[in-house]
């Protein structure tokens, strides 16, 4: 199933495991990221899980530098203890740090190549 859905994938995945905290409105879940891509990032589940399935998330993933990483996202599922949430907006302040931490971890005109497939054919 897992090759299936990544042959099926646009975007590449990138496995990481940094902090982050999972925003709505006045919840914040501190989380651990598995992995993130242009369009999407996957957590860990913590035990008490309370969302609104249905309202917006924002995501704050902790850099190793000390920086911000902050993510406008809704979640897709819920399996086996990972959360996947589908990236809906990425401001100027943070697509800089985003393609900064992608490049770090994939190659470069990889990357470029999926920024120019999500400029002319967003999902």
């Amino acid at each position: 199933m897992t090759e299936i859905r990544n042959e099926q994938r646009r975007f590449t995945r990138v496995a990481l495991d940094l902090p982050v905290e999972v925003h709505q409105g006045g919840s914040m879940w501190p989380q651990r990221l598995i992995d993130i891509s242009l369009t999407g990032v996957a957590t860990d589940q913590p035990d008490l899980w309370d969302a609104q399935y249905n309202e917006p998330f924002t995501l704050v993933i902790k850099l190793e530098d000390g920086s911000d990483l902050e993510l406008y996202a809704y979640l897709q599922h819920v399996e086996s203890g990972r959360l996947g949430f589908s990236v809906q907006h990425v401001d100027r302040e943070n697509i800089e740090p985003l393609m900064t931490l992608l490049g770090k971890h994939m190659d470069i005109a990889t990357l470029d190549e999926e920024l120019t497939r999500l400029e002319e054919h967003p999902e």
